[in-house]
C-alpha cells in the first residue's frame, strides 16, 4: 500500500453519495498558493509522519457497516506508481473509490477508469488555460496532460466532477469566459469558496465575493451542463 500522510476518518462531504473516508497522499507537481495542504506538496520523499499501513487497514477492515467510499486525495496521489495496487486492496475490502487529481496524469487516470478501479474522479481545474500556470503557482505547466483529462472524461460515461477554487486575485470574468469555452460540453463543475487557513502558502489571497460566484455560474452556464456553487 502507498504511504498516507492524512486520514479524515468520517466525510459526509468528500463523495457527496457516499459517506467516505479520505486518505491523503503526499507530493505534488503543482504548487497552487492558495493550496489547503500545502504541506503534503512539500513533503519531498522523507517518510517522516506516513500513517501506519497496518492502522489504515484496520480501521477500514473494521468500519465496513459505517462507512461506504474511501476518496484518495493529496498532494496529488496519481504521481505515487503504489496507488493502483492501493486501490485494488481497497476495492477488495469492498469499498467505492474515488480519486482527487488535478488529471496532469492522463495515462494513469484513464488506466485507473478503464479496468474499473475507481468509481468516481474529482479534477481540479485552476483557471482558464491562458491563466493556468501562474495560477498553479508555475512558470509554466504543459496543459496538453491536462487537457487530455478534460477531453477523455468529456467524451466518456465515467461518473465526473470538475472544480474550481475560486480566488480574487486570479480569477475573472474574462479568465472564466475562456474556462467555460475550454470546458465546454461537461457534465458538471463546482465552483468553490476559498476559505483562508494556516496552511496556505499565500496569506494575502481573498475570496470571490458570493456575487462574483453568481456572475461566474452564469457565464459557465453557457458551455456547462450543470455549475453548482459549493461553500458559498
Amino acid at each position: 500500500m502507498m504511504k498516507f500522510y492524512g486520514i479524515q476518518k468520517v466525510s459526509l462531504v468528500d463523495y457527496d453519495t457516499e459517506i467516505s473516508t479520505t486518505l491523503f497522499a503526499k507530493g505534488c507537481n503543482l504548487r497552487c498558493p492558495f493550496c489547503h495542504n500545502y504541506e503534503l506538496v512539500l513533503y519531498g520523499k522523507s517518510e517522516d509522519g506516513a500513517i501506519d499501513e497496518a492502522y489504515i487497514k484496520d480501521f477500514l477492515s473494521s468500519h465496513k457497516d459505517k462507512i461506504s467510499a474511501v476518496c484518495i486525495s493529496g498532494g496529488e496521489p496519481t504521481l505515487d506508481p503504489l496507488l493502483k495496487e492501493t486501490i485494488k486492496e481497497i476495492k477488495a475490502m469492498g469499498y467505492k473509490v474515488k480519486l482527487d487529481t488535478n488529471g496532469f496524469m492522463p495515462d494513469v487516470l484513464i488506466d485507473l477508469i478503464e479496468e474499473n478501479l475507481i468509481d468516481y474522479v474529482a479534477v481540479d481545474i485552476k483557471n482558464s488555460m491562458e491563466c493556468y500556470a501562474s495560477t498553479a503557482g508555475l512558470d509554466y505547466v504543459d496543459l496538453s496532460k491536462i487537457n487530455r483529462t478534460v477531453t477523455y472524461l468529456k467524451n466518456h460515461n465515467f461518473p465526473y466532477e470538475f472544480r474550481t477554487t475560486l480566488i480574487e486575485e486570479f480569477h475573472t470574468e474574462e479568465s472564466i469566459e475562456s474556462m467555460g469555452k475550454w470546458l465546454e460540453g461537461a457534465r458538471i463543475i463546482f465552483l468553490q469558496h476559498f476559505e483562508m487557513s494556516d496552511n496556505v502558502p499565500n496569506k494575502t489571497l481573498h475570496a470571490v465575493p458570493t456575487k462574483n460566484a453568481l456572475a461566474f455560474r452564469r457565464i459557465l452556464e453557457k458551455y456547462i451542463n450543470k455549475v453548482e456553487l459549493r461553500g458559498f
